[in-house]
């Protein structure tokens, strides 16, 4: 079987549970050579290391299919983008710091990561992607020239987490979507930010076979992602239901499943 190239998730898949990518796993992508796509929910900001530390210079996947993009000369090309429409942006910044004033909140910009204030959730993020988001009053968000791609919403009570989700639920804004990952992050990106529209824009792009296409994943998200390939793979972490949903199984991202996925599954060898 020839593969011809990986879809790729990051948190929970390429990386480790400290969100680091393995020197093994790092050595599988680099030896055998081929092409991957990063498909993540994070910003290409915090995507960028990973890019460079494998060496990838084709297009990449952020936002959960919100932006699609590469890095030129160190330089962001946006080739297709999904934003939180700006009115709903607007509304829901306004929304979550009157009802929710205590909730860690993100706001993810193209190229900037903002908050108003510092707290747990936000260290707790920073650690694991080793930024630093800016800390600006309410109206820098409400900048007119800039479109605001997800909203992340973090918090370690999971009653909070329920009543934040069911609060947000009740708005009935269609033009976004709100999706739990892992058990203390909420996060909110257009409708129209899919990892498989994603996917899809690439396979037509660059004129691609779904039977030669692998994806490798953990999550809910990654569902759609593995409709779109002929191999998903899914990892030994992910829910009994998603592991269903996937062709085969690798080990988990604290054993270098990806590694261990690409060589015992696509390459034919260990």
């Amino acid at each position: 079987m020839t593969i011809s190239k990986i879809f790729l998730d990051m948190d929970g898949t390429l990386l480790n549970s400290r969100g680091r990518i393995s020197e093994t796993n790092a050595q599988a992508i680099l030896k055998a050579e081929i092409p991957i796509t990063l498909v993540s929910a994070r910003a290409p900001m915090e995507m960028k290391e990973a890019i460079d530390s494998l060496e990838l210079k084709g297009l990449q996947i952020g936002f959960n299919g919100g932006l699609i993009y590469r890095y030129h000369n160190d330089q962001l090309e946006t080739f297709s983008e999904e934003h939180i429409p700006k009115t709903e942006a607007n509304f829901l910044i306004k929304y979550l710091q009157e009802k929710f004033p205590n909730l860690s909140q993100s706001y993810y910009f193209k190229n900037d990561w903002i908050s108003f204030k510092t707290d747990a959730g936000l260290d707790f993020e920073s650690q694991l992607t080793q930024l630093k988001p800016s800390i600006l009053p309410i109206e820098k968000y409400l900048n007119p020239n800039e479109n605001i791609f997800k909203i992340m919403l973090i918090t370690f009570d999971p009653f909070e987490m329920q009543l934040v989700r069911e609060n947000l639920i009740q708005l009935g804004l269609e033009a976004i979507t709100i999706q739990q990952s892992g058990h203390a992050y909420l996060e909110i990106t257009s409708r129209e930010a899919i990892k498989s529209k994603g996917i899809d824009y690439i396979i037509h792009l660059e004129n691609l076979q779904t039977h030669q296409l692998a994806a490798f994943g953990d999550g809910h998200n990654d569902l759609p992602m593995f409709e779109k390939v002929g191999t998903a793979i899914a990892m030994a972490n992910a829910s009994e239901h998603i592991r269903k949903k996937a062709k085969l199984v690798t080990k988990s991202n604290d054993q270098d499943g990806v590694a261990y996925g690409i060589w015992q599954y696509l390459k034919g060898k260990r």
